[in-house]
């Protein structure tokens, strides 16, 4: 138990170090680890996933707090699509168990063309910052659903997902990441609510592996706050390529996944 805890731990801490700088968590890089590496029964290994973001997302919230990032109408549209999203992604994947091969197919099919696209606008433009837009309350907010929706079935908690779509259509990334990671704190609160309750009422492994999660969540805790401590000396244009490279490396991982038959989150 304790070597697992010493594994969780040191990889929630890297991928968070990583990840926080583009407003990710990191979840859903320690998901194949969970699964492959932890032996996290399914569907609990989703809370469990989604508990390491309530622990872990609090560093790099309180980084960025301090530079008063954190209240933005962004953040606030994000958080009233991803909540309701989330609980119905959870009430999906303890019922209805949707099928996890063509989720991965899907999400590689949106994030390796998106990972590339966002690489290669900021190569050709190295010296320049892209422009910055105004999105509507309508498609941030439901970016924000889709988002909770996947977050709630996966336990990935759906900053890999809003951080890129939201730079490629562009917004600055001091903007991005801390909403992206906002909306990811309080829809994993949420998220994992709803499989605490459901694990009351059905059968299976439904509730979080507390130990594990939380072991996981204390290194990304410490992982996040130094990450986003670094994002502000980072420029611009590294943190694009930096999100781009997430993306197409996520997307390169649930395309091998896919092809092979082996399920994400069974």
């Amino acid at each position: 138990m304790w070597v697992h805890g010493v594994t969780g731990f040191s990889a929630g801490l890297l991928i968070a170090l990583v990840t926080a700088p583009v407003g990710v968590s990191g979840a859903v890089f320690l998901l194949p680890v969970q699964l492959s590496v932890l032996s996290v029964p399914s569907p609990a290994v989703t809370p469990t996933n989604l508990m390491f973001n309530i622990v872990a997302t609090p560093g790099a919230l309180l980084r960025y707090r301090r530079h008063g990032s954190l209240a933005s109408p962004l953040t606030v549209r994000l958080v009233l699509g991803t909540l309701p999203g989330v609980v119905i992604g959870a009430l999906t994947r303890v019922f209805a168990v949707p099928g996890a091969r063509e989720f991965r197919l899907i999400v590689a099919a949106v994030l390796l063309p998106l990972g590339a696209w966002l690489c290669l606008r900021t190569l050709r433009r190295p010296t320049r910052h892209p422009p910055r837009r105004e999105l509507s309350s309508t498609v941030v907010v439901t970016l924000g659903l889709v988002a909770g929706v996947v977050g709630g079935v996966y336990g990935i908690g759906g900053g890999s997902l809003l951080g890129p779509v939201l730079a490629g259509l562009g917004l600055p990334m001091a903007a991005v990441a801390p909403a992206a990671l906002t909306a990811t704190f309080l829809t994993s609160i949420a998220g994992a609510a709803t499989y605490v309750v459901l694990s009351l009422t059905a059968s299976g492994d439904i509730a979080p592996e507390w130990f594990l999660g939380l072991l996981c969540g204390m290194g990304g805790l410490l992982g996040g706050y130094l990450g986003a401590r670094l994002q502000p000396r980072l420029p611009e244009t590294g943190l694009r390529l930096l999100l781009g490279a997430l993306a197409v490396g996520l997307g390169i991982l649930y395309l091998a996944e896919g092809l092979s038959g082996q399920p994400v989150a069974q």
